[in-house]
């Protein structure tokens, strides 16, 4: 790990301890080597951050494009390993990326609901992950991030200091990923993501601090 990632990751684990009095759970479903995708639900800005701070190895990230329109940003989070993506197009570009840093042995963090869930709830996902997944050969960790959209909801100027939990799942190996069809396979993993959230949603630290999830969620 560069120092400058060390000294960054260091920096939001103070952060996400004392500010947002955090936990992580299922650390252990994530390899410690070896090329990795951890797909995500969409809380907020803070995701990218959430997603990555308590994992003992670089981590590398799909960006949207417009991210790296201020050249101060731009070098910022490139030298945090993000790299741009442009959305809702088959950005062959970001695929062929994704797969060298992928085959490379990176973990990369992926959001496929495409942007900020606006209410709360976990939306349907996009399945170029797996297939981009299946062609590298990696696994993929269902990840979950809870009490973000209550800490900087859309419409909030800046983050609050509200409990967020952060849980990693059971990952699903090249061979599952294989055998699924990319519909399927991302189905199965939206569906563990909405599993942990309800169950993390009747944690302690987050009891009565969650907003109500509409109906259908």
């Amino acid at each position: 790990m560069r120092p400058w990632y060390r000294f960054c990751r260091a920096g939001c684990h103070v952060l996400y301890t004392f500010f947002w009095r955090g936990r992580v759970f299922g650390r252990w479903n994530v390899p410690l080597r070896g090329g990795v995708l951890l797909v995500c639900n969409h809380q907020s800005f803070l995701d990218p951050m959430l997603a990555t701070h308590a994992l003992g190895r670089e981590c590398h990230y799909m960006a949207r494009d417009t991210l790296f329109r201020n050249a101060f940003f731009r070098r910022l989070i490139g030298s945090l390993n993000a790299f741009p993506v442009k959305r809702g197009t088959a950005d062959i570009g970001a695929i062929k990326e994704t797969l060298r840093r992928l085959k490379r042995g990176a973990l990369v963090t992926a959001f496929p609901e495409g942007t900020r869930t606006p209410d709360g709830r976990v939306h349907a996902m996009q399945s170029g992950v797996v297939l981009i997944a299946r062609k590298a050969g990696v696994p993929i960790v269902p990840t979950l991030i809870l009490g973000a959209f209550e800490s900087w909801p859309r419409q909030a100027p800046v983050p609050r200091p509200r409990p967020i939990i952060v849980a990693y799942g059971e990952p699903h190996g090249p061979e599952e990923i294989r055998q699924a069809g990319g519909d399927q396979c991302i189905r199965i993993v939206r569906e563990r993501i909405v599993g942990m959230m309800e169950h993390y949603r009747r944690h302690p630290l987050l009891a009565g601090r969650l907003r109500p999830l509409p109906s259908g969620a």
